[in-house]
């Protein structure tokens, strides 16, 4: 999964890619790097960011959703905690929500993924980004995330969202210390129970930073061991900038994996 950040504010490329021109030809270019979705978000997630209300969050992203329909033939995935954004952008062309407010109460978005039969990326987060940085506790970080997508399994087949609609991200960096995310990565094997497929976003994570030293750009040879370790202990989907990368290593893997 192949990021495409249209915010002047993210973390890691913020305003690189804010023009849609600039954007959509980003998301073709990492279509071709080997891309099998490609990512696009319009609101910053990094701790603290601010909120972008949901016509602004449109106006960046829709542009880029049409631009990228005609150009890529991977989907598109909306990254977005909004239901109206989502509901947009699956009408522009997207096919997945990858909703990081998973731990929602309302069910609106639950029940656009049903009426439309997108595909869901549910993630665990503890907070909101507002907060989700400021006093992260668990008693248990793996039961508690694995609590977390049982429950809301139920809670999206009670809004009618098919199970095989479902993808589960832990939620790296969401409210979780760095040894939280070192502990969820090394029992990502656990989460197998939920019997779905398992998306990894590590990409130039600040816990990388924290263990290797360098800037957001520097943490490219870290995040790359990080997706292959999930991908021998059972991830599927990996979220990346770096897709040319991260293919090849992966690619590696699978070779490895799978020699007779």
């Amino acid at each position: 999964m192949g990021i495409v950040n249209v915010t002047p504010d993210s973390f890691s490329d913020g305003g690189q890619f804010f023009d849609p021109e600039k954007a959509i030809a980003h998301g073709v270019e990492l279509a071709r790097e080997g891309a099998a979705i490609i990512d696009v978000g319009g609101e910053s997630t990094r701790p603290g960011a601010a909120i972008v209300d949901a016509a602004e969050e449109s106006r960046r992203v829709l542009p880029v959703i049409k631009g990228l329909v005609g150009r890529v033939d991977v989907p598109i995935s909306i990254d977005t905690q909004k239901p109206e954004v989502a509901r947009a952008a699956l009408g522009a062309g997207a096919s997945i929500i990858n909703d990081i407010a998973a731990n929602r109460e309302e069910e609106t978005m639950w029940r656009i993924v049903a009426e439309s039969g997108a595909g869901y990326v549910l993630m665990h987060m503890q907070g909101t980004p507002q907060t989700m940085h400021l006093s992260p506790k668990y008693a248990d970080v793996i039961g508690e995330v694995s609590e977390f997508f049982s429950e809301r399994m139920k809670r999206l087949a009670a809004c009618g969202v098919k199970t095989e609609q479902v993808v589960l991200d832990p939620g790296i960096g969401f409210g979780k210390t760095g040894k939280n995310n070192l502990q969820l990565l090394a029992a990502l094997e656990r989460f197998r129970v939920h019997e779905r497929p398992l998306l990894l976003g590590v990409s130039r994570k600040s816990f990388i930073g924290k263990i290797v030293g360098g800037e957001a750009q520097d943490r490219g040879p870290g995040s790359l061991a990080c997706a292959v370790w999930g991908v021998i202990n059972g991830v599927q989907i990996i979220r990346t900038h770096d897709v040319a990368a991260t293919v090849q290593a992966l690619r590696m893997v699978e070779e490895i994996q799978h020699v007779q």
